[in-house]
């Protein structure tokens, strides 16, 4: 993977900036927003989502106010699994367990060292491959 798509709507705008220009160890595809413009979630989940629901192998990260819209909107894509995390022991686990390839952070709720520490470890993790784990999201990908 040669670069991670990250994407916000206006209420993440800054945060996303912040995160492109600390973690400057990725190379980061930026699919807007560029200002606090008001923007709808759901058309920037859907721009990011569309794409990895192509290459399922390509990583994404969608900031909104909570990020849980931008979860629930970018679940509704084939080879999506887009998971909410506020703590560096939830992305881990959700890359190594459920091999998510949609990390969502709430900008309201999180300090900027928080959201940068919970981005690394999900960049950094990879998932387990363990049968029990890949048995899981065989069972949530036969989900219609």
């Amino acid at each position: 993977m040669d670069y991670i798509l990250i994407a916000s709507d206006h209420a993440g705008v800054e945060l996303k900036e912040k995160i492109k220009h600390s973690l400057h160890e990725w190379t980061w595809q930026d699919l807007g927003t560029k200002d606090k413009t008001p923007v709808d979630y759901p058309d920037v989940a859907k721009a990011l989502a569309q794409k990895i629901s192509k290459n399922p192998e390509q990583s994404g990260i969608l900031i909104c106010g909570s990020g849980n819209g931008m979860a629930m909107t970018a679940n509704k894509f084939k080879n999506i699994r887009a998971a909410t995390a506020e703590s560096t022991q939830a992305a881990k686990l959700s890359k190594e367990h459920n091999n998510a390839n949609i990390l969502c952070i709430g900008a309201r709720l999180l300090s900027d060292e928080q959201v940068l520490a919970i981005v690394r470890t999900w960049l950094e993790t990879t998932f387990s491959n363990e049968d029990r784990h890949q048995k899981r999201i065989k069972k949530i990908n036969k989900i219609k």
